[in-house]
């Protein structure tokens, strides 16, 4: 490209298309560098090198892989450059820049109609439409968020639903509901049994109560009698009966 029509219309824009090109390999270069000693560290932290002592041998590992992906790497980037050269900063045969005349001519034109007020004003109207656009939009991301949580929630409430329905119409559930009540309907029977035969053996025990204290009443008095007895002892008799 050197002393070509391409450079002096270049130069002319105070462009180097060759300088670009070579910052780009020396970031490439940079770049590769940086990963490999990186990689170095982080392997020798792993390896624990200092302590197994194969430090050189790590070293000389990671040196190979780096040369054989570098010169792959250059093989391919001296093929772009000249890729680069050749088609993208080529200007075609005849090309020729205007006049400083019309370059002026034509920004004056490109200023006039950066600053049309027409334009402004449009340019103004559409933020402002897109503006309210995006609220709007936002407004209805959230409506539509609230209608998903409230459909999830109503998805979930139908859910418990229908499973408390299929747990209620499943027949082992009615049979055990069924046993349920025919057990207690039994254990009341037999508790009502049991609370008769308790008040009646209570009765016996109180009527043997009564008969023995009379009988030994009378074991103690049997001249008494009762036409016999005193006033004061049938109260102390009565009083005695109460209390069984």
């Amino acid at each position: 490209m050197e002393g070509s029509e391409s450079e002096a219309i270049f130069d002319t824009l105070n462009l180097n298309p060759q300088l670009f090109i070579n910052e780009t390999l020396n970031t490439v270069d940079d770049l590769l560098n940086d990963a490999f000693d990186f990689y170095l560290q982080e392997a020798s932290k792993l390896l624990k090198v200092e302590v197994t002592g194969c430090s050189q041998e790590l070293t000389k590992g990671v040196n190979y892989i780096r040369n054989m992906i570098q010169s792959s790497l250059d093989k391919r980037l001296a093929m772009w450059e000249k890729y680069c050269l050749r088609h993208c900063f080529t200007v075609p045969e005849g090309f020729s820049l205007p006049e400083n005349d019309e370059l002026l001519a034509s920004s004056s034109t490109i200023q006039d109609a950066l600053s049309d007020p027409d334009v402004d004003a449009e340019l103004d109207s559409l933020r402002n439409k897109l503006t309210l656009a995006g609220a709007e939009t936002d407004k209805i991301n959230s409506e539509l968020k609230e209608l998903e949580r409230q459909s999830a929630s109503s998805g979930h409430c139908a859910g418990l639903i229908n499973e408390a329905l299929q747990l209620y119409e499943d027949t082992s559930v009615q049979d055990m509901f069924q046993e349920m009540m025919q057990t207690a309907t039994e254990l009341r029977v037999k508790m009502k049994k049991l609370k008769t035969r308790q008040a009646g053996k209570m009765e016996h025990e109180r009527a043997e109560r009564i008969h023995n204290s009379l009988t030994n009443y009378f074991t103690v008095n049997p001249k008494k009698g009762l036409s016999n007895a005193k006033l004061d002892d049938l109260h102390e008799f009565l009083a005695e009966l109460k209390k069984m």
